[in-house]
Order: structure tokens, then sequence, then C-alpha cells
């Protein structure tokens, strides 16, 4: 099978350490060890393709105007023809598979002309996310792109259920949306794998991985961190990646007399992450609460699979993905008590530690792989019987 792969955003560095680019990464390795050859286009890589991906064959896609947001989004509109040559120049395909963007319309009427199947991956509602947190000229045009972009994808595929719910909004998506959450890949996390990062003898090393964004709740950590310091001072915080987030972080850790009880490793490559893991005992994912939680979290699915016993916010998929007192905890997002008395009963109780993590890696490896999602994928290339989650089945 031969698949295109476009990803037309620029705030996605195919090579880099944030979860977008591991998610990239991951599925389109997936996709070579399902025997497919991949042609990538995209518009930032930020480095080189790893050695595994002789099978392939990388288009960067022109870069944007720096600067004045209403150029750069006439600029990804007026993008798209050129994105349709390439696609016509290095085709045929047997697969179209998109990760929506704002602007990216081309390789979806490329796919509609020649009558290729088409799938689009929708990760979040990026025109809300954008008009949010970033700047949003022409909001109108986005709208008609998306609806344009939805109605000629043979389906879509969407990460989570909320995301579903976003879509269903629209017309041009009806009856068309499946669910496949983010996963793994399992040989990443083999058993008994050396930590990067120990702690001192004796010390509980509470860990968060991620890009250090104002919605990963990392300030609710650093107060349910305090709280459990001082119930004993054997413990430790180990903060992996790095971003905008960080300089509140540290000052809020010297404030309370912390920062030497913390360390930050800062952005560290995708294949370092697994040491990382297995040098924490417990891993969290301290979300606020939002109006809209439509995340599926690479970091949770990894801290599963490394096998931590896992502290999470009960919030969107990770109220169906943890279940409380089983493969992990859940307290209210937001709360830095509730997190920190979870923190602690992990801290008192190491057979409930092991038992939670041991049961979190098995859920994780025999439900949610980027090989189980690549084979999803296929099927659905096929408009093959996919269970459509995000319609009740």
């Amino acid at each position: 099978m031969r698949i295109a792969y476009i990803c037309a955003d620029p705030g996605v560095p195919i090579f880099g350490t944030k979860g977008c680019s591991v998610h990239v990464q991951e599925f389109v390795g997936a996709l070579i060890q399902h025997g497919a050859s991949v042609d990538l286009f995209a518009r930032r890589l930020d480095g080189a393709p790893p050695a595994a991906w002789d099978a392939v064959h990388v288009h960067q896609l022109p870069a944007l105007p720096k600067g004045d947001a209403a150029m750069r989004e006439q600029a990804a509109l007026a993008a798209n023809p050129a994105l349709r040559a390439a696609l016509q120049d290095t085709g045929p395909f047997d697969l179209v598979y998109e990760r929506y963007s704002l602007w990216s319309v081309g390789g979806l009427e490329y796919a509609r002309e020649h009558g290729t199947p088409a799938l689009l991956e929708v990760n979040a509602p990026l025109i809300e996310e954008q008009a949010r947190y970033r700047e949003l000229v022409d909001h109108a045009s986005a709208e008609r792109v998306a609806t344009r972009a939805f109605g000629l994808a043979s389906a879509l595929i969407a990460v989570s259920q909320e995301v579903a719910g976003y879509l269903d909004r629209y017309p041009s998506a009806k009856d068309r949306v499946y669910v496949i959450p983010n996963a793994v890949n399992q040989d990443r996390f083999p058993p008994g794998l050396p930590p990067t990062c120990p702690g001192p003898p004796g010390t509980l090393t509470v860990g968060f991985v991620g890009t250090l964004k104002p919605w990963h709740g990392l300030s609710i950590l650093v107060q349910a961190f305090a709280r459990l310091h001082c119930q004993d001072p054997h413990t430790r915080l180990l903060v992996v990646g790095d971003g905008p987030e960080r300089p509140n972080l540290v000052a809020d850790l010297s404030a309370r007399g912390l920062l030497s009880a913390a360390h930050f490793s800062g952005a560290v490559p995708v294949c370092a992450v697994p040491g990382f893991l297995a040098s924490m005992d417990i891993g969290v994912a301290p979300y606020p609460q939002t109006s809209n939680c439509y995340f599926s979290p690479l970091k949770v699915y990894e801290y599963m699979a490394a096998g931590l016993a896992v502290v999470a916010s009960r919030v969107g998929q990770l109220s169906e993905l943890i279940e409380d007192g089983r493969n992990g905890l859940l307290t209210p997002p937001g709360d830095a008590i509730a997190l920190a008395d979870a923190l602690d009963r992990l801290r008192r109780a190491p057979t409930l530690r092991r038992r939670l993590g041991t049961t979190a890696r098995k859920v994780v490896l025999q439900q949610h792989t980027w090989e189980q999602v690549v084979r999803q994928v296929i099927a659905l290339a096929g408009i093959s019987s996919v269970r459509r989650a995000a319609h009740g089945g």
C-alpha cells in the first residue's frame, strides 16, 4: 500500500519532541512496520528522519512567511494548489491520510479528483484553539476550509469522544466520524529498562512528561508536591520537557524552598523518554478544569506502558482510560489537595503502586498500541466495518 501522509501545520515539527511530533513519528513508524510505503508531505521538519524511515520519502512543503498573521493565513490558503501538484507529481496513492490543519485542503481535493480514499485525522478544535491561544484573523475562511475538508474526507478520525462531538457540529462531517484514541509503541517500553535519572535510594519520584504549557495544570502539581514533600522529604519531582511555563514553575518551587527537590530535564529526544519514565514511581497528568477536555494525552498512555502508577484528573478521555483504583487514580481537576492526597496514598502503599502500574501496562499493551491503530486505519481506508465509537457503536 502506498500512502501519502500530509501535515501542513507549521506548529507540528515532525522530527521534534512535542506530543504532536511523537504522534506523527509513531504512527508513520507503525505504517512502515505494516509494510506501507509512505510519502510524507510536511510544512515543518526540525531535523532528519530516523534511520528506520528508509521506506519514507520526505517532501518538505514551503515555509510560511513570518510576522503578520493575516499574511500567513493567506499564504497557507494559497499553498493548496502547490500541495495538489506535489501529490500529482509523486502519485498515484492508495490512501491520502492528513492530519487536519487550519488552512489545508489541497490533499483532500487531490484525493477526491483521483478517486483515492482520504482519511482526515482531527486532534483538536483548531479554530477555537487558534482564536483563544494564538491569533486568528480570518475566522470565516477558517470555517469554510474546515467545512470543505470535513466534507471531502472519506472518513474523519477523532482522537477522543470530545473531538467527535466537535465534528458532529458540522453537517459536512455527519455520520463519518470514527474515534481512534492515541496509543503507544510497545517496543519502546521493555520491562526492566534502567532509569536515566534515578533518585537517591529510598526516594519516591513523582514525574511529569510534556511541553510545559498553562493548560497542563503544572501549578497544581507544584502545590500538590509541596504538600507531599511536607509529609515526606524523601520525595522528588521530575519534570521532563520544556516550554513557556518553566520559569513560573522554577519561581514557584524556589519560593516554596523546593527547588532542590525537583529536577528539570529540559526537552529530550523521543528515544530518551522511556529511560526517564523508568526513573519515576508515579506519573501525573494534573489537568485543570476546562470547558472542553478534548485531548488524547500521549503522556498517560506512555506512563501506563512504562508500568507507572498514574494519577490523572477526571476529565475527558482520561475518565474512560483510567479506571480509578484498578489501573490508576483519578482526582477532581484543579484540586491540589486531592492530588496531594492521592500521591501520599501511593507513597504509603508501594504494593498498590505496583498493582496499579502492572494493570496499567497490561491494559495499554493489550488495547492501545500504534500497531492496532494502523490496523483500524487500514480497515477504515476501505470503509470496512470499524466500530463507530463516536456514535455509540
